[in-house]
């Protein structure tokens, strides 16, 4: 017999009942019955129950054991005494009568415990991650990752697509977030940086002749935390094409996505046919670029109704013709303490308010603003929108491109607090026709608004003939469930068309040359059309998790202050490795 197992702790059937066996795990749970002691032994495969009485020569040294501790069990495959089968466990129908306990590995106190699902403050969780790790959801969480990338790779190979590794240390590019540097000891002064990701590589891998190309790639970016990124690195399914419209790459990827999804959603529908919807559309009828399309609730232009009405506020700020006035639907809320407490939450946002209009039984408008305007445009709102008695709508007002973001936010609060968002299905969307570029109000300039690489749409053409404000990109996005899970577009290939698109965001050719020089040149020397995307594998993974949490389906995250709790990084570094790498601190003040 093996050393340590003749089976896993997830291998026993009824078929083994009699079989003298050895076994390895974790004592998960141990339990005393009056004088029948319990052990619940663990391993990555699974659980078995195990038994051991007074009389077996084991029961002192099993008296002893404690959770955690490793221990070799030795003995007999029993069946489950009638009425203790455990429908949960695919071997909750045996058990192991011990004989024999060895201990592999005692375990001290423990800082948390492994077994149940209570909660933990996060830091524990994190200092003791392998402790963590042992925990039945997180261990399946990352199990279900490593799947979902098997499936990735595997479905990516079977498009076409060849999987190629790009530089981890590369040059700094100056766009984006900040880039991790890192020191050269044999070049003193000059600097590697980690790949923010391998955009510039897989248009070089086209430029080379590739066709097709993808990996699983590890990105860096030295960001302030943010609640939908994991701090420091994070993992994106990267892919580039030679020879495509925005057509192609969707219909390659698409499938993909959609199979992904369907493989590990446990049964939920997934979008069969994507929607493709213009970005500003999708800011329009949802406030927001990543819109949540499981929330039926759309947002409309109600100016008009309220064009030299008798309410005020509205009436006057529509004189100006930016502005407009934007209802957002609230079906079954039109109760007097909801639309208050919509209001309030508003309040609590930073908003002046968040006006409404309710519908009482008979059809009548209710509310201050139903009052100033009177019962014909009331009724006009309701008939816009598709209300009933019972229901109510809410209004922002002002600039669109000032209110948006809170329009979007009302309309996500309004979807959970009427339970309208179905939570067990997966709605996918494209999101298309980003604008190229963005007034930059901080430094009074035009700005790249998306991808710097993309192509405009309208070509060179468009860029000099064309408000630069107007033009749209051949850039896109998927939207899953309100979270960006992928970005992509079509390149800017031809030479004279990238250093004018730098050029309208105040870059010169110079500029071009020295901060993508590989690239430009490449462009002189036959460069295909090409294009592609990259997709964020935590957020996939997550959602496929039924998590919010990117900690939850990530072996070993930092913390939000970007540190290893476990590892103790970022750490000091000694003075002789200072002086290797030519480098001296220049401390802040405490």
């Amino acid at each position: 017999m093996h050393r340590y197992r003749s089976h896993t702790c997830g291998a026993l059937r009824e078929a083994d009942i009699g079989q003298e066996v050895r076994l390895s795990g974790w004592c998960h749970r141990i339990r005393d019955h009056g004088g029948l002691l319990f052990i619940d032994l663990r391993d990555h495969y699974g659980m078995t129950q195990c038994v051991v009485d007074p009389d077996s020569k084991a029961f002192g040294l099993a008296e002893k054991l404690r959770a955690e501790w490793v221990v070799k069990i030795d003995g007999k495959v029993r069946r489950r005494p009638e009425g203790t089968d455990n429908p949960e466990l695919p071997t909750g129908t045996v058990e192991i009568f011990i004989n024999e306990i060895e201990v592999l590995g005692e375990a001290g106190e423990l800082p948390m415990p492994v077994f149940g699902d209570q909660e933990y403050p996060e830091e524990i969780r994190l200092k003791y991650r392998f402790l963590d790790l042992r925990r039945e959801k997180l261990h399946q969480n990352i199990m279900t990752r490593g799947a979902i990338v098997d499936s990735m790779r595997a479905r990516m190979k079977k498009a076409g697509f060849f999987e190629f590794q790009t530089p981890i240390l590369t040059a700094s590019s100056p766009e984006g977030a900040r880039d991790f540097l890192v020191p050269s000891r044999i070049h003193p002064g000059k600097f590697y940086a980690l790949p923010q990701a391998p955009q510039q590589y897989k248009q070089l891998l086209m430029m080379s002749g590739f066709d097709r190309y993808f990996q699983i790639a590890p990105c860096f970016r030295d960001e302030d935390p943010r609640a939908d990124r994991l701090p420091g690195e994070f993992y994106q399914l990267d892919l580039e094409m030679s020879f495509v419209t925005q057509e192609d790459v969707f219909a390659a990827m698409e499938p993909v996505i959609t199979g992904v999804f369907e493989e590990f959603a446990n049964g939920k529908p997934v979008t069969k046919k994507w929607p493709r919807i213009p970005f500003a559309e999708s800011l329009r009828k949802y406030g927001t670029d990543k819109p949540d399309l499981r929330n039926p609730l759309v947002m409309q232009d109600v100016s008009e109704h309220f064009r030299g009405s008798g309410f005020k506020v509205f009436a006057r700020m529509l004189e100006d013709a930016t502005n407009q006035v934007w209802a957002i639907p609230g079906p079954g809320g039109g109760s007097r303490a909801f639309c208050d407490r919509m209001n309030s939450w508003a309040q609590g946002e930073g908003q002046p308010g968040l006006g409404y209009i309710m519908w009482r039984e008979g059809g009548e408008g209710a509310g201050p603003l139903a009052n100033n305007i009177g019962p014909e445009r009331t009724a006009a709102i309701r008939d816009q929108l598709g209300l009933k008695d019972g229901d109510a709508a809410f209004f922002v007002a002002g600039d669109p491109s000032k209110f948006w973001k809170f329009a979007g936010l009302a309309r996500t609060k309004l979807g959970e607090e009427l339970n309208l968002i179905d939570k067990d299905r997966f709605e996918l969307a494209w999101i298309v026709d980003f604008p190229m570029y963005e007034y930059n109000e901080e430094d009074k300039k035009v700005d790249f608004s998306h991808n710097p690489f993309s192509m405009p749409q309208g070509g060179l053409e468009a860029l000099e003939t064309q408000d630069p404000l107007t033009i749209k990109a051949f850039q896109y996005d998927i939207a899953c469930n309100g979270y960006e899970i992928a970005s992509g577009g079509i390149r800017n290939h031809r030479p004279q068309a990238m250093v004018k698109a730098f050029e309208i965001a105040g870059y010169g050719e110079e500029t071009v040359i020295e901060r993508f020089g590989g690239m430009y040149r490449a462009f002189q020397y036959g460069a295909p059309p090409h294009g592609g995307m990259a997709a964020g594998v935590d957020r996939i993974v997550m959602l496929l998790c039924g998590t919010n949490n990117l900690r939850e389906i990530s072996l070993f995250p930092m913390n939000q202050r970007a540190e290893d709790l476990l590892m103790g990084a970022p750490s000091e570094v000694s003075l002789k490795q200072l002086r290797e790498l030519h480098i001296r601190l220049n401390l802040p003040q405490s």
